[in-house]
């Protein structure tokens, strides 16, 4: 994401408050926000407040992102997102640049093949789940999805015309597309009517609106209230937007699905670690089994390399019934 760093914060607000005032002037994620706000806070605390973050510079950071490895034990994905809220406070909140180089102790970067289940365990899966959850799971594991894209979708999202399900501004800012498959298309349908009284019955009391992106919303005055900006999976309640203050219906907690699934898998008595993210990994797993072709899969899994999707050609099932043991060619 590109960031104007001519913008400046208002100076008579509190440091924390400027974070904010920068991340929200730039539109960056709800999520990325308090991800953010939330190790700026820790990265202060560490010295127990009692320094601004100008008098601090490389020496406090390294100390802190090392404390991360040693004592907390982080991974390296941690570790680097600590780095980049602590480098955004620096560069785009304070306008202080840190010409020098950053190097603590790094945390060690293991990387484990990924968690795939068989076709069967998806099956068995998918039978201990119900109603809108079991929709949910058949779309990660028919479409591999990322959980976020799942509970984000919208209603414009589905194209029932050509059976495709569009997905914008996923990891990465990437956008892509992907197969609708048809053993969904009638419970697909039904959600969506299920969506359409809900937003009607919302318009009557006077809300129906939904979240949209500032420059969409600063655009298309009205759109949040149209129907097919609405989320495919809407919250139960309407609650009030933390940024705009705004009663909007938002989407489902991801929570609801990560709990289903892993009851599920428990009912399924699968010894394996099933996430919601294991349905994206045996996706991509199960096309090149059944012989698509590895970039066709890799712009389905919105991969910038395919080096990434390479990795699922390593827990593939593969057939060593022709494989001769060299023990059996002894003389």
């Amino acid at each position: 994401m590109e960031v104007n760093k001519k913008f400046k914060p208002d100076p008579s607000l509190k440091l924390m408050d400027q974070v904010r005032q920068v991340l929200r002037y730039h539109h960056y994620a709800y999520r990325t926000e308090e991800t953010y706000c939330s190790w700026i806070v820790r990265y202060l605390r560490f010295f127990d407040l009692k320094k601004h973050p100008e008098e601090m510079g490389k020496d406090e950071i390294e100390k802190f992102l090392s404390y991360l490895t040693v004592k907390r034990s982080v991974s390296a994905a941690t570790q680097k997102q600590a780095l980049n809220a602590i480098v955004f406070l620096y560069k785009k909140v304070l306008d202080i640049n840190i010409d020098e180089k950053i190097t603590p102790i790094k945390s060690r970067q293991m990387k484990k093949p990924p968690v795939v289940m068989t076709k069967q365990e998806v099956v068995r899966i998918l039978s201990n789940l119900h109603g809108s959850n079991l929709l949910r799971a058949r779309l990660l594991y028919g479409c591999g999805l990322r959980l976020m894209e799942c509970v984000r979708l919208r209603i414009k999202d589905i194209n029932f015309g050509n059976n495709k399900v569009y997905i914008y501004a996923t990891k990465g800012g990437k956008n892509r597309v992907v197969q609708l498959p048809k053993a969904i298309l009638q419970d697909i349908h039904s959600q969506i009517a299920m969506v359409k009284e809900l937003h009607k019955d919302d318009l009557a009391q006077g809300y129906g609106s939904v979240y949209l992106p500032p420059g969409l919303i600063n655009k298309y005055k009205s759109s949040a209230k149209e129907f097919m900006w609405q989320y495919l999976f809407p919250s139960k309640k309407i609650s009030i937007d933390p940024r705009s203050g705004v009663m909007q219906r938002h989407h489902i907690q991801e929570s609801g699905l990560q709990k289903a699934i892993k009851t599920a898998a428990k009912k399924a008595a699968i010894n394996k670690h099933v996430t919601c993210h294991t349905f994206r990994h045996s996706f991509a797993t199960h096309m090149l089994e059944d012989g698509v072709n590895i970039r066709v899969v890799q712009d389905m899994m919105g991969h910038a390399d395919v080096k990434t999707t390479e990795i699922y050609t390593h827990v593939m099932e593969k057939d060593i019934n022709a494989v001769i043991s060299p023990l059996d060619t002894l003389p």
